[in-house]
């Protein structure tokens, strides 16, 4: 009996995660702004699914999963967004380079081109 108060005193003591949950739902939601959802759609899938747990388990006042699966969900909503950023940033880099290229053969082909002198 002594054993099950404390291990309920303990669960009690436990507080709620809801600066937590609140970080990792706007963790999905710049994800999602950034184009997470098209970048990488399996961990923002992911990201939702774990957060929507977390919130189930704050209902059931079961705080140490809440917490942990609102940490899982923020990790993958940072890579999502980590991932879109990346191929936005590859993207650019690419338009970039063809610029740079059109603009070597234009002044390539200007410098071949006759020049005229009258």
């Amino acid at each position: 009996m002594l054993g099950i108060l404390i291990f309920a005193a303990a669960c009690a003591s436990v507080p709620a995660p809801t600066e937590q949950v609140a970080v990792s739902s706007a963790a999905v939601a710049r994800a999602a702004s950034a184009g997470g959802g098209e970048a990488a759609p399996a961990e923002m899938q992911t990201a939702r699914d774990k957060l929507d747990r977390a919130k189930l388990a704050m209902a059931a006042e079961d705080f140490d999963v809440a917490r942990r699966l609102a940490q899982q969900a923020q990790v993958d909503a940072q890579l999502a967004e980590a991932k879109a950023r990346t191929g936005k940033a590859r993207n650019a880099s690419q338009e970039v380079s063809t610029d740079a290229k059109v603009l070597r053969e234009e002044l390539d082909r200007k410098a071949q081109s006759p020049t005229d002198k009258e």
